[in-house]
């Protein structure tokens, strides 16, 4: 590869002339620095990006990091941050494996936001504690170089389990998210205070992955058992839609045998029949707010750890108890509800 080096000694100069002149420098002049751009182009010369970076300092880069892209939650989150880091003279690269965490020790990006499983969160504080500024949306972290911008889990699942239970259902199941998931962490404990509260109550876990297959797997179960009208909160929409596509195959309504709700409100959650109740929260806030807050903490400024609003969204996939009455067939056990 050519180097400075090379361009410095076919044009007779020194080092720093040949700097000077790629940089546009005053200090150069005019003939000088028209000779040495035109060695520079003769040669291939390709400025070091890594070594530029290293001399000032900073990249203009942010680098995000997910454990995965699957899912229509992503898409939202990244517009939101490219957005913030474009106005700001920021570009913005995603980030995904082990090999890449090496970008925010190596200084090849100027901060990082992280929704990454694979960074342990030692890791994490070992490069706050280097002076490497960072956000993290799906941990809490108490360093003066880490930022927390994150979903408000708790409240979702609060607002979803209290509202299959003010529909008169006893017997809920709960589909929980991959082990290790801080969002499916935080929303199962929040299930667990609510049902604290509610001893009439019966839940049983059904373990889930935050993909579609694992709710149709989730239905599978549910079916086999069903005796009764059931409420199932899976603790996403992927998971919910696998588990009604599933349904609409069986002899069960949702909406009437068993009554549904996921979290995150995504685009296909809204074509459902009947309409998915879910838990809704803007995407594209929470990756902006996480984008603000980095740039705000690169830049020395004070920040504050940010939570992000959710609300529950309607849809007769959940529907009230009172509203049907058991109809008993002569000579049949079964009940049919109207």
């Amino acid at each position: 590869m050519v180097s400075i080096k090379d361009i410095a000694k076919k044009a007779g100069v020194s080092i720093s002339t040949v700097s000077y002149a790629l940089n546009g420098s005053n200090k150069v002049t005019d003939e000088t620095s028209s000779k040495i751009l035109a060695i520079a182009k003769e040669l291939n010369y390709v400025p070091n990006a890594a070594a530029r970076t290293l001399k000032k300092r900073e990249s203009k880069i942010v680098g995000v990091f997910l454990t995965d892209f699957s899912g229509d939650v992503y898409g939202d989150l990244l517009t939101g941050m490219k957005a913030v880091c474009n106005t700001q003279g920021y570009d913005l690269i995603v980030c995904s494996g082990r090999q890449s965490h090496r970008m925010l020790p190596e200084r090849m990006i100027d901060g990082a936001i992280i929704l990454d499983q694979t960074f342990a969160s030692e890791e994490l504080l070992q490069y706050a504690d280097r002076g490497h500024k960072i956000v993290v949306l799906d941990r809490e972290l108490d360093h003066m170089n880490i930022n927390q911008v994150l979903l408000d889990n708790k409240a979702g699942a609060t607002l979803a389990m209290e509202h299959l239970i003010e529909q008169g259902l006893t017997k809920i199941y709960v589909v929980t998210g991959p082990e290790g998931s801080f969002d499916s962490v935080q929303r199962m404990k929040a299930v667990r205070q609510v049902t604290e509260r509610e001893p009439n109550v019966e839940w049983m876990v059904i373990t889930g992955d935050f993909e579609k297959s694992s709710g149709e797997m989730a239905a599978n179960q549910i079916i086999q058992e069903y005796t009764s009208p059931v409420g199932v909160f899976c603790l996403n929409d992927e998971m919910a839609i696998g588990l009604c596509n599933r349904l609409a195959s069986s002899e069960l309504q949702v909406g009437q045998d068993i009554h549904v709700i996921g979290f995150d409100n995504i685009e296909l959650s809204s074509y459902v029949s009947p309409r998915l109740v879910t838990v809704d929260y803007s995407k594209r806030k929470w990756g902006s707010l996480a984008a603000e807050q980095l740039i705000k903490l690169m830049a020395g400024e004070p920040v504050e750890h940010e939570r992000i609003y959710v609300k529950l969204v309607g849809g007769g996939s959940v529907r009230n108890q009172a509203e049907y009455t058991p109809v008993i067939t002569v000579g049949d056990n079964s009940a049919a509800y109207y």
